[in-house]
C-alpha cells in the first residue's frame, strides 16, 4: 500500500506522466514487500514552489507513504532513484528535490483497514 505524491513547478505532459508512472512503478520494489500492484501515484504539476528563495528553476517535493516499516537502506535507494527519474524526465536537479517518507500504521482500502 504505497503512495507516491509528486509536486513539481514544471509541466508534466501526458507522455511524461506515463513514463513517470512506469518508472516509479518499477522502483517502488526497492522497498521490501512493495510493488506496483498496490501503488497509488498522484502528480501535481505547475505548482508554485520556491526552494532557497528561487522559484524560477525546476523543483520538486515528493511524499512517499507506506503501510508498515522499511529499512533506511531501502529509503536511501528509493531517494536515489526518484531523483534520477525526476532529473531525467522533468529536468529537476537532485539538489532541488525533497523526498519525505511516512510510515503508516493504519491504512484503509475497500471499506476496511489493513
Amino acid at each position: 500500500m504505497p503512495c507516491i505524491q509528486t509536486k513539481v513547478n514544471v509541466g508534466i505532459s501526458p507522455e511524461k506522466e506515463e513514463t513517470l508512472k512506469k518508472e516509479l512503478g518499477n522502483v517502488i520494489a526497492l522497498i521490501p514487500g512493495k510493488s506496483e500492484s498496490w501503488l497509488m501515484l498522484t502528480f501535481e504539476d505547475n505548482c508554485r514552489i520556491a526552494f532557497q528563495g528561487n522559484s524560477q528553476e525546476p523543483a520538486a517535493f515528493v511524499e512517499v507513504k507506506i503501510f508498515g516499516k522499511a529499512p533506511d537502506s531501502a529509503y536511501d535507494a528509493l531517494t536515489a532513484e526518484i531523483t534520477k527519474i525526476l532529473g531525467r524526465e522533468l529536468g529537476v536537479s537532485a539538489k532541488r528535490i525533497y523526498v519525505k517518507y511516512e510510515e503508516v500504521q493504519h491504512w484503509g482500502w475497500n471499506g476496511g483497514n489493513f
